[in-house]
């Protein structure tokens, strides 16, 4: 298994526009709009969404407590064939009974720069900024990728709120600057996508299975049959909402002048 490693690798040349224009051939469903254009504001989120095969991978938890536990439940709960081992000077009983009923290998000790051996990624979570700090050290010493919680400018990843109905899984992110805003994202994504979608994904699935053509015809036959899940927005919109507002002027004029002209004639 290859290890993954922070990113001081070669970058490749940059193609030329005509290269370009032969070789990026992503249609809409592949390609956001916001790709095709620089932010307007230079305040945005430049973190890369990237979905990890934890089956594939060895992580280390350094941790026992509350914090710790959050994180375990998190990692269980969307990959639950992940590969954890957990290391931690005290270990509570909610995370030992976690990691003994799924039978993850756990030492309850302080961790140690040989704990690294063979690891792909490392969450640390324990309440000791030293320590965190030295084990941050160790991990960017190996080139290993790091989350240290509640320390962003340690972290070369982030454990994002997850919706999830059936196989839709949608991350969320704020950059670090506010988790709580990314719960309350989450909270209506749940509410707005129904559970059904799971029976919409079967069906897309085998429609898949059935188109004819290259890569290219399907995109086009999917974003045919996909277009009423975006409709065209309402064109009245923008014309009510002036009415609206010209109407609330008129009414607010009205009572003003009523009230200079009681005023006046006292």
């Amino acid at each position: 298994m290859e290890k993954i490693r922070m990113s001081k690798m070669e970058q490749p040349e940059k193609p030329s526009a005509q290269a370009e224009g032969k070789t990026n051939s992503l249609a809409p469903e592949q390609m956001p709009a916001s790709a095709a254009k620089q932010p307007e504001s230079h305040s945005f989120n430049p973190l890369f969404p990237v979905f990890l095969k934890l089956a594939n991978l060895d992580l280390l938890l350094v941790g026992g407590g509350y914090v710790a536990l959050e994180k375990l439940s998190a990692l269980l709960a969307n990959s639950p064939q992940a590969r954890i081992r957990l290391v931690a000077t005290e270990i509570s009983r909610d995370v030992k009974d976690i990691v003994i009923k799924h039978d993850i290998p756990y030492e309850e000790r302080a961790f140690r720069p040989g704990d690294l051996e063979g690891i792909d990624l490392v969450i640390i979570a324990i309440n000791d900024k030293a320590a965190s700090t030295a084990i941050h050290a160790c991990c960017k010493e190996k080139r290993i990728l790091t989350n240290v919680a509640d320390k962003p400018q340690y972290c070369d990843f982030y454990l994002s709120s997850i919706v999830q109905k059936g196989n839709l899984k949608i991350a969320i992110s704020t950059n670090g600057k506010s988790p709580t805003i990314a719960k309350r994202v989450k909270e209506v994504l749940n509410d707005t996508f129904p559970d059904e979608i799971e029976n919409v994904l079967d069906n897309m699935e085998k429609i898949r299975n059935t188109l004819k053509g290259d890569f290219s015809d399907k995109v086009r036959q999917l974003n045919h049959i996909t277009r009423v899940l975006t409709p065209e927005k309402k064109r009245y919109r923008k014309p009510l909402l002036s009415i609206l507002l010209y109407a609330g002027a008129a009414v607010f004029f009205m009572f003003a002048g009523y009230f200079i002209l009681s005023y006046i004639l006292k």
